[in-house]
């Protein structure tokens, strides 16, 4: 089989994604910004422009780190929130929620250290993804939020993939649909 990849416009650049499967019937266009740092700051640039008035930016483990980090470094604060995979030994009163995403093969967990959950507490708080496809990992980000006290105020990706596209409770900025197993956008 040969390599199919899907071009993308967003953030005023260009990338090819390579199309990968999910299963027999489903491939995805990876999208991956870690290590692409012109994307990185271009993307926050773009979603910071439309993100609505916060006080906490939280991601989940991993492929959202780098832009939390560069969206908490673009708007002048100092500190961005992490639900990890896996409690860390540093961690004290951990909050967690299993979590089912797309591009993992089994479940997961997503936790929290006790002292992220205080700084949420009745904070407005914003959630940061690179992709939101079926909203598992969102819905996860969601309990934790609200676990700890915090009020969402929005939720954000840079893409929104397959049904996603027509959540009206999400900001992204651009489209990046679901494909057949010969490449073509289903």
């Amino acid at each position: 089989m040969k390599d199919m990849y899907y071009t993308i416009q967003v953030a005023g650049l260009s990338r090819d994604l390579p199309v990968c499967p999910i299963n027999d019937d489903l491939y995805i266009a990876g999208f991956v910004i870690f290590g692409d740092v012109e994307l990185t700051e271009c993307c926050a640039r773009d979603l910071l422009k439309i993100a609505p008035e916060h006080d906490v930016i939280i991601t989940a483990e991993s492929k959202g780190i780098p832009l939390a980090h560069e969206m908490a470094r673009q708007e002048g604060t100092n500190k961005y929130l992490l639900a990890r995979k896996a409690p860390k030994l540093y961690m004290k009163d951990v909050f967690t929620v299993e979590v089912d995403s797309i591009t993992t093969d089994h479940k997961q967990i997503l936790c929290i250290d006790g002292k992220d959950a205080e700084a949420m507490k009745g904070k407005r708080v914003l959630i940061v993804d690179d992709v939101i496809s079926t909203g598992e990992s969102l819905r996860a980000l969601e309990k934790l939020v609200e676990a700890a006290g915090g009020n969402i105020v929005g939720r954000m990706a840079i893409l929104a993939e397959g049904d996603a596209q027509e959540r009206k409770d999400i900001l992204f900025l651009e489209k990046l649909p679901l494909f057949n197993s010969d490449g073509s956008v289903k």
